[in-house]
C-alpha cells in the first residue's frame, strides 16, 4: 500500500516569488548575523574619552543591541524561510494520504 498518491489531474502551479526569496535568505542571514558582529568589534577598538565606568557601560549596550539585532534578523529569516516552504509544498502537486470511504454516501442516513 502506498502512503502517498498523487491524485488524478492535480496540476502543479508554476514557481513564483517564494524561489526568488529562498534564493536570498542565504546571503540576508549572512549579512544580518556579520553586520552588527562587525559594529560590536569596532566598537571594542574605537577610542572614547571617559571614565572605565562609563566606556564599559557604552561597550555592554552596543553588544546588547547587537546581540539583539542578530537574533532578530536570524528569526526573520527562519520565519520567512518556513512562509516560502509552506507556499512551495502548497504549489506542489495533490496528494491523498489516506482514502476514507463513506459507508452511506449514496443514501444519507436520516437523522
Amino acid at each position: 500500500m502506498k502512503l502517498l498518491r498523487k491524485l488524478p489531474n492535480s496540476v502543479r502551479q508554476a514557481a513564483g516569488l517564494e524561489w526568488y526569496i529562498l534564493k536570498k535568505l542565504p546571503l540576508t542571514l549572512l549579512i544580518g548575523t556579520l553586520f552588527p558582529l562587525v559594529i560590536s568589534l569596532a566598537n571594542r577598538f574605537y577610542w572614547r574619552e571617559g571614565a572605565t565606568a562609563e566606556i564599559a557601560k557604552h561597550i555592554k549596550i552596543v553588544n546588547i543591541i547587537s546581540i539583539a539585532t542578530a537574533v532578530t534578523v536570524c528569526t526573520a529569516v527562519f520565519t520567512v524561510a518556513i512562509a516560502c516552504f509552506i507556499v512551495v509544498v502548497m504549489k506542489g502537486s495533490a496528494y491523498v494520504a489516506d482514502a476514507y470511504e463513506l459507508v452511506d454516501s449514496e443514501h444519507p442516513r436520516a437523522r
